[in-house]
C-alpha cells in the first residue's frame, strides 16, 4: 500500500468499481476524454464479481483498454487505501478546457472552488455540486485534479461525470458576468444571509478554502457576498465541503420555483 503522503502527489490511478463506472460513463456521454490504459483485478475477487467483469471485458473491447488478472499484493502495491474492492485501473491526463463564454448555458449555475486543502476534502465539495445539479465547475490553473484518482474516488466518481474548466479566478468572473450572470461569493464579511437573497439562476458562486478564504480582489468583483447562518454563537468557519453542500443545495432549493 502506498504512504498517505502520496495523497498529495500528480497520480492517474484510479480505484475501486465505482471509479471505474464513471470513467467510462464520462467517457461514453463524451464529458471526459480520459484514456484508460490498463484495468487490474484480484483474481480471488473473480467469482463474487463475475457480472461486472463480464461488462468490464465488453467495455475493454469498446474502448481499447486491457483487463488484467493479477495478485491482491499487486492491487495494494498500487492504492492508498483498502476500499479499492480489488480492482484498479491506470489511466491517462483528462483534458481540461479553458471556459470559453460561448460554453456558457444561458441560464446555468456554475461554481469555483479554489484553496481547499486536501484532495480528500475538494473531493467532498465536488461530490456535493454535482448533485446538487451544478452545471459546471471552474478550478484555477493549479488545482487538485492532478490528484485525479483520490479525487474520484471521495467526490464517488462525481469528479469524472462533472463538466470541468481551467481558468484564471478573475478571468472566469469577466466571462460569467458578459453572459448576464450573477457573481456570488461565500464570505462572511460584509455578507448577507444565503436565505435573504436571490440565488435564481443564471449563477457562478464563488467558494474558498475554509484556511484563505477568497481573494480581496475577487470580491470586489462580486455581485453580492453571502454567509451561512448559525443555529449558535460559534467563531469557526465551516470547512469548505460543508460550505459547498450547503450553499448548492440552497440555490437547487430557490431555483425549484
Amino acid at each position: 500500500m502506498k504512504s498517505e503522503n502520496e495523497k498529495y502527489l500528480p497520480s492517474n490511478v484510479f480505484e475501486g468499481l465505482t471509479s471505474i463506472r464513471a470513467i467510462i460513463r464520462s467517457r461514453e456521454l463524451g464529458i471526459s476524454d480520459r484514456p484508460v490504459h490498463e484495468i487490474l483485478f484480484d483474481t480471488a475477487k473473480k467469482d463474487k464479481y463475475m457480472r461486472e467483469l463480464r461488462w468490464l471485458e465488453r467495455m475493454s473491447k469498446k474502448h481499447g483498454f486491457s483487463l488484467t488478472e493479477t495478485t491482491s499484493d499487486k492491487i495494494d502495491s498500487l492504492t492508498l487505501g483498502t476500499r479499492h474492492g480489488g480492482f484498479v485501473v491506470m489511466c491517462g491526463e483528462r483534458a481540461t478546457p479553458e471556459l470559453c463564454p460561448d460554453d456558457i448555458k444561458e441560464n446555468g449555475f456554475y461554481v469555483m472552488l479554489d484553496g481547499i486543502e486536501d484532495p480528500y476534502n475538494f473531493g467532498t465539495a465536488v461530490r456535493s455540486v454535482y448533485a446538487s445539479g451544478a452545471d459546471g465547475l471552474v478550478l484555477p490553473p493549479r488545482n487538485w485534479m492532478t490528484a485525479a484518482g483520490i479525487v474520484c474516488r471521495s467526490s464517488a466518481g462525481a469528479s469524472e461525470l462533472a463538466s470541468i474548466y481551467s481558468e484564471d479566478p478573475s478571468s472566469a468572473i469577466d466571462k460569467f458576468k458578459s453572459r448576464g450572470y450573477k457573481i456570488v461569493a461565500a464570505e462572511k464579511e460584509n455578507s448577507v444571509s444565503m436565505y435573504d437573497v436571490s440565488l435564481r439562476r443564471p449563477l457562478f458562486l464563488l467558494i474558498g478554502g475554509e484556511m484563505r478564504g477568497i481573494s480581496k480582489k475577487l470580491m470586489s468583483k462580486a455581485d453580492v457576498t453571502v454567509r451561512i447562518d448559525y443555529g449558535r454563537d460559534f467563531p469557526a468557519a465551516l470547512s469548505s465541503q460543508s460550505s459547498a453542500a450547503i450553499l448548492a443545495f440552497e440555490v437547487y432549493r430557490q431555483n425549484l420555483k
